[in-house]
Formats: structure tokens, sequence, C-alpha cells
């Protein structure tokens, strides 16, 4: 199970950090995903993080995202965020967080397998 707090509404320029506490199983074993969703659009991946037995890149971050978010995980916790910087108009969506069959921090979102129910962010201009 996924829970994911955090969203709200927030300025252009603004920050907002989300976090996703999960149960159920193992977490440090799985890569962990952001998506986003806007209204009449797929759903869009942002960012993800490795689980501990991938040995490669540690995150992977969507273009749109790069700079502007970072993804961590405290594994102790069984918790991931999101931490948003610089926010803008575009990135106003509901937010997913996905956990992944594997540790591969993936992009597809075919690879995870179980998903939260969303927070919404709405950023103003």
């Amino acid at each position: 199970q996924l829970v994911e707090s955090g969203g709200g509404l927030v300025q252009a320029g603004g920050s907002l950090r989300l976090s996703c506490a999960a149960s159920g199983r193992t977490f440090s074993n799985y890569a962990m995903g952001w998506f986003r969703q806007a209204p009449g659009k797929e759903r869009a991946f942002v960012a993800a993080i490795k689980g501990i037995n991938w040995s490669a890149s540690d995150t992977n971050y969507a273009d749109s995202a790069k700079g502007r978010f970072t993804i961590s995980r405290d594994n102790a916790k069984n918790t991931v965020y999101l931490e948003m910087n610089s926010l803008k108009p575009e990135d106003t969506a509901a937010y997913y967080c996905a956990a992944a069959r594997g540790s591969w921090p993936t992009s597809l979102r075919t690879a995870y397998d179980s998903w939260g129910q969303g927070t919404q962010v709405t950023v103003s201009s």
C-alpha cells in the first residue's frame, strides 16, 4: 500500500515536498517512482530511485524535472520523497507514487505494479 501526502496549492516559483509512505513489501528492494497526470493527459513519468539491488544509476528523471525536482528515499521509514522547486503552472497535476517490480529505476509505467491514490499539486501563475 502506498499513501501520498504533501500536495497543495503553491505560487509559481515556489516549492513543495511530496511524501509516499509504503507498506506491505520489503521496501528497500524495489525501485520507487513518481508519476503525474494532468487533466486530459496520460500519466507521465517524473522521477524514480533505485532499489538496493540495482548497481547502476541511483536516480532517473524526466527532462521536465531535471534540475528542479529531487527524489530521495528513507528505507528505515519506508518512505520516498519528491522535493519540487521552482514550480511552474505546467507542473499542475495529480502526483502518484508507484512501486516497481524490481530494483531498476525505470521510467516505464508498466514496470510499476503498485500505485498510490495520488496527491494534487496546483501551481498558480
